[in-house]
């Protein structure tokens, strides 16, 4: 019986930088309070380290209801998600430390939804109106249109003629992006669509679907809130039926692994390396390899 990761897994580089930021900043700054926007990536493990490094939490609506007690000079880490225009206004207003660790992939395509507005483009969006990140990159527009998926697009009735610039979260499974794009060839004539789906989301997607054709059983590793995690868990469940999405090694069920003679392993993209490594040593325990 063996373990195999699959190719590409676990922290992107955008995660990375979010940390690598916030520690150092906890490190360099010990005398000024120090908070992340919400949660600074989507993996409950990773925020308890940072908060046991002395970063404190922020949440959006306490912010929003003006119920915070930030003062000039205090630091603010913007998560890795992004945040909302009012956000960043309130946060002005309030002349605290402003440090940005949003992904630039949601960066580029907030720039990309006001550049496509200024030039008269209404935004036809694909994503998950409830997720940070798309909350955030749709709120520095005024005329966007918004679908979870084709489906939802196709029956929503949108005038077909209309002049659109066709944006999407940045965790859409590629899969889902090229069913959009078609369909937008086909039947909008004035409608840019741009690709703006991160590299590392698209790498991990395919090496997740080509390690779940090749092993027996699959265990996603990642938080439960992560969108890309469970994207990473349907693409897998979607061709090996014995997927599991666990957070930590302490979720394996032995009764999952009774026959199975090859086991794969893929990680969110939030999801820290030592967790990883925890999880490998608790199979190789259950297990001989």
């Amino acid at each position: 019986m063996e373990v195999i990761r699959a190719e590409k897994m676990g922290f992107c580089f955008g995660v990375r930088e979010a940390v690598e930021l916030s520690e150092a900043l906890s490190r360099k700054e010990k005398n000024k309070r120090i908070f992340m926007l919400g949660m600074l990536v989507h993996n409950e493990h990773v925020i308890e380290d940072l908060r046991n490094k002395g970063i404190e939490i922020l949440e959006e609506e306490t912010l929003l209801k003006n119920e915070d007690d930030l003062k000039e000079g205090d630091i603010v880490i913007i998560r890795a998600h992004g945040t909302i225009k009012e956000i960043y206004d309130r946060l002005e207003e309030k002349k605290v430390e402003v440090h940005d660790a949003a992904c630039s992939f949601v960066t580029e395509i907030r720039n990309t939804l006001v550049e496509m507005e200024k030039k008269g483009y209404d935004i036809i969006f694909i994503g998950d109106k409830n997720h940070p990140e798309v909350k955030g990159i749709i709120s520095f527009g005024e005329r966007v249109y918004i679908f979870k998926d084709l489906n939802e697009l196709i029956d929503s009735g949108i005038d077909k003629n209309g002049k659109y610039a066709v944006l999407t979260q940045t965790t859409l499974n590629k899969n889902n992006f090229e069913k959009v794009r078609e369909y937008i060839n086909n039947y909008f004539p004035n409608a840019e669509i741009f690709n703006k789906i991160c590299g590392a989301t698209f790498v991990r997607q395919k090496a997740a679907e080509k390690l779940a054709g090749e092993v027996d059983l699959v265990l996603v590793i990642g938080g439960k809130r992560s969108s890309n995690t469970r994207k990473l868990y349907d693409i897998s469940k979607g061709i090996n039926s014995n997927t599991y999405l666990i957070q930590e090694a302490k979720d394996i069920c032995t009764d999952w692994l009774v026959g199975i003679e090859k086991i794969g392993i893929t990680a969110g993209a939030s999801t820290p390396e030592e967790i990883i490594i925890k999880i490998e040593n608790k199979l190789r325990g259950i297990i001989d390899v």
